[in-house]
């Protein structure tokens, strides 16, 4: 095994756990947003349409975890990509590599996890607007 190849296999398994890692902080699940009920005229409704909205806007929005990873491993490949370029210019292709694919790896996967849950919640906040609630 060369040395480009043993540096892109450990950096996939960094990227790989960091992935994961990112995708137990980026959840959708927990948030949802304050609703007022005082003069709501749908006061009534304002857990059912918690409920609905939730699932509308995971729809919208995308899977957090699923983006994140697409994130890391797009950014992962470009990063290693660019890393190698630079690294053979500097006379170390493979340490380039490992190094560009680390970075753009965690870049990617946070601006995608990032990304996906604001989607999220503007989403969800919307619905819930639209149906006559307060935020």
């Amino acid at each position: 095994m060369t040395l480009l190849e043993t540096a892109m296999k450990t950096t996939f398994i960094g990227i790989a756990a960091f992935a994961l890692l990112l995708n137990g902080c980026a959840s959708q699940t927990d948030w949802r947003p304050v609703v007022d009920p005082y003069n709501d005229p749908n006061a009534h409704r304002i857990e059912q349409d918690l409920h609905e909205c939730r699932y509308l806007a995971r729809q919208a929005s995308g899977d957090v975890p699923i983006e994140t990873t697409k994130g890391a491993l797009v950014g992962g490949a470009l990063g290693a990509a660019a890393g190698a370029a630079l690294g053979a210019i500097a006379g170390n292709p493979g340490r380039g590599a490992a190094i560009g694919a680390t970075v753009g790896g965690f870049g990617g996967g946070t601006k995608e996890g990032f990304r996906s849950e604001n989607l999220y919640k503007r989403a969800y906040k919307k619905c819930m607007y639209n149906r006559g609630h307060q935020i």
